[in-house]
């Protein structure tokens, strides 16, 4: 089958690679120069599947509307989130429990599923990604600990193998912490762990490209062309749009995969396949780490997570990554200094002077996020049109999981997991 790709981020790789390795001939086309340039540039590099929850929880409407009155909330609502009162009607009525625990368990099952498929990978293709293994949550007090049994709940009904330690055995994991920050306990994760996503996405690019795939950089895909045979209207990024330099790029396909993130939309609307997806907006900072005589322990040795200000910290090679924030309804391109001054202040707090801050670099990406949670996958309803879209803050914990379904979809075959809550018809009902 000739197999159209629309996006180049963590997702569209992955899928890229699962196609080409099922014998098609793939062509995928991206507007930026090159792989994971967007909402997979720069992401926190997590891999803890057991922490792949949806953003639509019992008590999140509370802690948002919370965060009206807290400059360090980890979740906040830009001028711009008016706009998304229909997306936050749905979210709200998905808040529920019983809607929760439904595509919690779809994340879940997708999560754990996508882990194995990405330690096969790495081992099969021996890729290494500055990846490191362990993960710390960092519970400050007494507070963190009642709130996080929950999830301690969770990750014993999932199986998850976890630790609840004490300080000094944090420390003793993460010698790096500073001692003069309080700090409770942890939940230490010791087979989860981080890795760096961009890294991953060229590595899997060039494996995707050996097995024949075909990536069409500087392109911007303006029209799906619905049928047996869909096609696409592709013009490159440097013509310019009054002077109709746009042509069918190639004519046809047999399936065109949707994995623009939160571009989707605008290619989905104008067939009839619209889905509620939202941009939320994250931020991160990355800094080379200091090398200081005498003082080895400088930074994390893997990743931790501050779980009062849903700041995640992790070492990727010789730099020191922290990354937090979701932000509704924020500016494009406008950087928030707050979220960006609590991201410096939550480093400052567990790892000070790790950072060689005057070299850092700031990002911001737009996750795309579904009301309810799941990303959705499978045939969108418009003939030749498949999705592999939404998958919010999760995408580099859920992508190797979620191109395998879809390549699986594609060449109709049965499923791996179940599927029932990642479809798109959950969303048109």
């Amino acid at each position: 089958m000739r197999v159209a790709i629309i996006g180049a981020g963590i997702v569209g790789v992955t899928t890229a690679y699962e196609c080409a390795a099922d014998g098609h001939e793939v062509t995928v086309f991206d507007r930026r120069n090159g792989v994971a340039s967007e909402t997979s540039f720069a992401n926190a590099g997590v891999l803890a599947p057991g922490y792949v929850t949806p953003w639509a929880a019992p008590g999140m409407p509370w802690k948002v509307l919370c965060s009206l009155f807290s400059a360090h909330a980890p979740v906040r609502l830009g001028r711009g989130a008016w706009a998304q009162l229909p997306w936050i009607w749905q979210w709200w009525r998905a808040c529920r429990p019983a809607v929760h625990d439904g595509n919690r368990a779809a994340m879940q099952r997708l999560a754990h599923f996508s882990r194995a498929q990405m330690d096969e990978l790495t081992r099969a293709l021996h890729l290494e990604y500055e990846q490191a293994q362990g993960y710390l949550v960092l519970l400050r007090g007494n507070r963190e600990v009642a709130q996080a049994q929950s999830g301690l709940r969770l990750l014993n009904e999932l199986g998850v193998p976890f630790e609840l330690v004490d300080a000094a055995r944090c420390r003793a994991i993460e010698p790096g912490l500073d001692p003069d920050t309080p700090l409770h306990a942890a939940i230490h994760l010791a087979q989860d762990g981080v890795g760096n996503c961009r890294h991953f996405a060229h590595l899997l690019k060039q494996e995707a490209q050996r097995l024949g795939a075909d990536f069409r950089f500087d392109r911007e895909v303006l029209r799906i062309v619905p049928g047996t045979k869909p096609a696409l209207e592709v013009r490159p990024v440097s013509a310019r749009r009054d002077a109709g330099d746009t042509r069918l790029e190639p004519a046809e396909f047999d399936a065109v995969i949707v994995c623009a993130g939160v571009l989707a939309n605008g290619l989905l609307a104008p067939i009839g396949q619209g889905l509620p997806l939202a941009p939320v907006v994250g931020y991160s900072v990355t800094a080379p780490l200091r090398h200081v005589d005498g003082h080895p322990n400088l930074g994390p040795r893997a990743g931790v997570m501050d779980e009062r200000f849903k700041v995640a910290i992790t070492r990727l090679g010789q730099r020191i990554r922290v990354a937090g924030s979701a932000e509704l309804g924020g500016p494009a391109g406008h950087f928030n200094e707050t979220a960006l001054r609590t991201l410096y202040g939550v480093l400052a707090d567990w790892f000070p002077g790790a950072a060689v801050l005057t070299q850092a670099q700031r990002w911001q990406g737009a996750r795309p996020m579904l009301p309810d949670g799941p990303p959705v996958l499978g045939a969108s309803g418009a003939p030749g049109v498949w999705l592999n879209v939404g998958h919010g803050s999760s995408g580099w914990a859920l992508a190797c999981g979620s191109a395998r379904v879809l390549a699986q979809a594609i060449a109709g075959r049965e499923a791996p997991i179940d599927l029932a809550q990642l479809g798109p018809q959950r969303l048109r009902r």
